[in-house]
């Protein structure tokens, strides 16, 4: 049996501060940066970075334990898939 794990305060506030560059990263570059139809794909890439993040140390995965991990990854992969199958389709379209 496995106890809880406690997440030091330094490393919450690394967390925190690393979800706010991110999203004014995210607006900076919606706001002034012009990929054309790719602004959404690099927004869902940094939204994804911060997900990825408040998984790992917020919720907190990465003390958990591989069953928990392996869940969470797969969920992520098939999100993923289910992105791409969409991009696929509307990139193609005439």
């Amino acid at each position: 049996m496995s106890g809880h794990h406690v997440v030091p305060f330094k490393t919450n506030l690394i967390t925190f501060i690393t979800l706010v560059v991110l999203t004014v990263i995210t607006v900076l570059t919606a706001k002034y940066v012009d990929l054309g139809e790719f602004n959404l794909t690099l927004a869902m890439v940094i939204a994804t970075f911060k997900a990825t993040v408040v998984a790992l140390w917020f919720m907190p995965l990465k003390y958990d334990t591989w069953m928990n991990r392996t869940i969470m990854l797969s969920s992520i992969a098939f999100v993923s898939l289910l992105f791409v199958i969409s991009a696929v389709d509307l990139f193609t379209r005439a």
